[in-house]
């Protein structure tokens, strides 16, 4: 999946306790299959991430968005494309996040 994408687009945000299940269900079933919908030019795929570790009552996760170039985040975002991505329903849910989201060029990828 990932071996076209030269650029990770990654955010984090971030719950309380009772409403992680809530954000997870809202990313999953709607924020994600929404964005996928689009059809970006140059969207290769998606990564959500649930960290295991429950700190200051809060609980932290990590989208990870795969694309072929810093153009094909253009596509997704415009030309300001590293602010963040988060809908009303998902926003409702958080308690706080990531005003912008960092994007890394991807230099090796390794896979068994």
């Amino acid at each position: 999946m990932v071996e076209r994408a030269t650029v990770a687009r990654i955010w984090r945000g971030w719950t309380t306790v009772e409403n992680a299940d809530a954000y997870q269900a809202v990313v999953d079933g709607e924020v994600l299959p929404a964005i996928f919908a689009r059809q970006i030019p140059g969207l290769v795929g998606a990564h959500l991430m649930r960290a295991d570790l429950v700190e200051n009552e809060e609980v932290e996760f990590t989208t990870i968005m795969w694309f072929e170039s810093i153009e094909s985040v253009e596509n997704f975002m415009g030309e300001d494309y590293r602010r963040s991505h988060v809908p009303e329903n998902a926003e409702a849910v958080l308690k706080r996040f990531d005003a912008e989201a960092k994007h890394f060029h991807v230099l090796n990828y390794f896979a068994s």
